[in-house]
This record gives C-alpha cells, sequence and structure tokens, in this order.
C-alpha cells in the first residue's frame, strides 16, 4: 500500500492491523495516513475518542515533513480532527500549516491568537487571510501593526473587523501605502473614513473613492494642501550618509549571521522595520548572492520591478512585499519610483526566474 493509494481510498482493516505490527518508520506513516484516510471516509461521531487522538498527535511527531504537509492538507477541513494535532499542525512550518490555517474548522480564536504570537510573519499572513476570521483575532493584527499582516486583512473582506478597527486601520494607511488600495474598495468604510483617506492617497484611489461616495473635493483641497505640507516638513529618517566603517559593520553582521544559518528572508523585514536600510542592502546581496552594486541600483530606480524581482527570489511573499516597498521609501526618500507595472500582481514566479529577472534589470 503506497501514500499515493492512501490518499485516494481508505485501507482494509488488516492492512492497519498489519502496518500497526510493523514498528518501521515508513510503517508509522503509512499507518498514521491509512487511518486519515478511513476517518475522512467514515467521520467519527461525536468527539474522536482520546487515545486515538493521542495516537494521532504521537505518530505525526514522529513523520517526516511530506506526510505531515499530506496530513495537514488531509486534515484542512475535518471537524473530527483531534484538536492537538490540528494545532500543531499550524505551527509547524508554513508550507505544513497553511492548509490547516486557512480551513480548519478546529481552530479557535485561541488558537489563532496564539499563532500571531507564537509563530513567523508568514504564519500571522496566513491568520489575516482566514475567511470569517472572529473580531477578536482582528483586533489583535491591528493593535500588532504589523504592515504586511495589515495588508492581508485588508485584502479580506469576510473578516469581522469593527468600526473601530477599520477607523484604526486608515490611519495606519498614512504610513503603510499597501493599505489604502484594499481600504478604499472595502465594503465596511464609511464616507467619513473615505475623507480621511482622500487627503493622503494618489489620483487613482481619489478617483476611486469619489466614484463611491459623494466627495466635494473643493472643501477638501485645503486638507489635502496641509498634509503635503506636513509630509514634507515631517521628520524622515534620512538615509545613511556614506560610511565607510558603518558600511563594514553591516557586512560583517550579516555575514556573520549568514555562516550561523540565521540568516532568512524575514530578516530583510525586520531590518526595514527597524530602520537600518544598510543592513537590508547586505542582507538582500547576501542571500541572492548578488553585488551590493545592483541592489543599491534596484534601490534607486524608477521602478520598484527590479527590487521586488530580487525579494522574491530570496523568498519574500508577494503579499508582504507592497508593505515592506512602503518601509523602503520611508528610508530612502521615495525610491524605488511608482514607474511601471505592479509586477508582483501578476502571480507566483519561481525563485530562480525572479533572480534572472531581477539580474536583467541591473547593470554588472
Amino acid at each position: 500500500m503506497t501514500v499515493a493509494q492512501l490518499r485516494s481510498s481508505p485501507p482494509a482493516y488488516p492492512d492497519l492491523l498489519a502496518l500497526a505490527r510493523n514498528p518501521s518508520p515508513d510503517s508509522r506513516e503509512r499507518l498514521l495516513l491509512g487511518v486519515v484516510a478511513l476517518c475522512d471516509a467514515r467521520p467519527p461521531s461525536g468527539e474522536l475518542s482520546p487515545v486515538l487522538g493521542e495516537i494521532f498527535l504521537t505518530l505525526a511527531r514522529q513523520a517526516e515533513r511530506d506526510v505531515r504537509k499530506i496530513l495537514s492538507e488531509r486534515l484542512a477541513r475535518a471537524d473530527w480532527a483531534p484538536p492537538a494535532l490540528i494545532n500543531l499542525l499550524a505551527l509547524d512550518e508554513i508550507e505544513i500549516a497553511r492548509p490547516v490555517l486557512a480551513a480548519s474548522p478546529i481552530l479557535q480564536d485561541d488558537d489563532l491568537l496564539r499563532v500571531l504570537v507564537e509563530a513567523t510573519l508568514e504564519h500571522q499572513i496566513e491568520v489575516a487571510r482566514r475567511p470569517h476570521l472572529g473580531g477578536r483575532v482582528a483586533d489583535a493584527i491591528i493593535e500588532r501593526g504589523e504592515p504586511a499582516t495589515l495588508t492581508a486583512l485588508a485584502f479580506n473582506r469576510t473578516a469581522e473587523i469593527s468600526l473601530d478597527g477599520l477607523r484604526r486601520m486608515v490611519e495606519q494607511s498614512r504610513r503603510i501605502a499597501a493599505l489604502r488600495g484594499p481600504l478604499t474598495r472595502h465594503p465596511r468604510l464609511t464616507e467619513q473614513l473615505a475623507e480621511q483617506m482622500y487627503q493622503w492617497v494618489g489620483a487613482a484611489l481619489r478617483q476611486s473613492i469619489c466614484a463611491r461616495f459623494q466627495i466635494d473635493e473643493g472643501r477638501l483641497a485645503p486638507l489635502i494642501d496641509q498634509s503635503v505640507y506636513d509630509a514634507r516638513s515631517g521628520t524622515m529618517t534620512p538615509v545613511p550618509a556614506d560610511d565607510p566603517d558603518r558600511d563594514e559593520m553591516e557586512r560583517r553582521l550579516v555575514a556573520k549571521l549568514q555562516s550561523a544559518g540565521q540568516l532568512r528572508a524575514g530578516y530583510l523585514i525586520r531590518a526595514a522595520r527597524e530602520r537600518r536600510l544598510g543592513l537590508f542592502v547586505h542582507a538582500l546581496a547576501t542571500l541572492g548572492g548578488f553585488s551590493v552594486a545592483q541592489v543599491r541600483e534596484a534601490l534607486a530606480a524608477n521602478s520598484p520591478e527590479a527590487l521586488f524581482y530580487a525579494c522574491a527570489s530570496v523568498g519574500v511573499d508577494r503579499a508582504v512585499f507592497p508593505a515592506l516597498l512602503a518601509e523602503i521609501r520611508l528610508l530612502n526618500e521615495g525610491f524605488p519610483g511608482d514607474v511601471g507595472d505592479r509586477v508582483w500582481l501578476r502571480g507566483a514566479i519561481s525563485a530562480a526566474s525572479a533572480a534572472r529577472s531581477f539580474r536583467a534589470l541591473v547593470k554588472g
């Protein structure tokens, strides 16, 4: 009996009994998937017995990555699945966790709040995307103020976002440009909040707001002028001046992280949020195998296309990129510019293709 067969049809009891008597790791995994297939075919009535739930949990902890991934896919919509096992899968690596985070009816608000606290940014984004997300969890996401997670929540039309929560998201959109588009189209956006957003969004989004609400542009003109003045005279963190000693220190820090196996795509987001543009540059160059000059060229470009491809090539999720771009522009005098298409909206791209596209756009 193969894993493929276990995917498609439930096994017979004698097959499961034979697997249970075989102590090999392969048999343990096939037994786990076999019991899942059997429960799928004949769902247990009421709650799963504690003993069977403990068996599931024990076997799952011993299973290889590919088996845990299949398990997550099979249990994503099962209302009979053991809660402890679903929570274990929800905190596993993101490719395993994604199916249950997106759909499992077993996960309750407290479980999702735990994911927000304990798991990675990619896990948090999946929670924010979850259909019919509860109000407590939506409020927690808004309170944390993480740009990428907030943006995912803004795109989630079925999430239970309170009017006060939406107001706070609109206020966050003043600094997080990626929030503006989805919020202007959000079904719960009020005319009052739309007028507030109108003061700092671009021309295209102003047209969208005007098409949806009766906005008095003449009345808002002085407020817009004041917003522009405030933005230009505000305390934006400038790009650090060329400092060879600082640059060398940042290069060494990134090299140390790389050698320790601690340099990952999430570090780019952390560096940007901590307003450390130099660290971002060195980290992206190291992760992608690019030169620092190539990364700096992408940051100075009139279009964010090259920067997107560089980030995508090292594992930055395209849903995260708009918020990351907004942070970079705050640190880099508004660059990269807005010229060209939003390539991150075209769909998924492989790391290898993204790296090739990046190198095709930059010199040297």
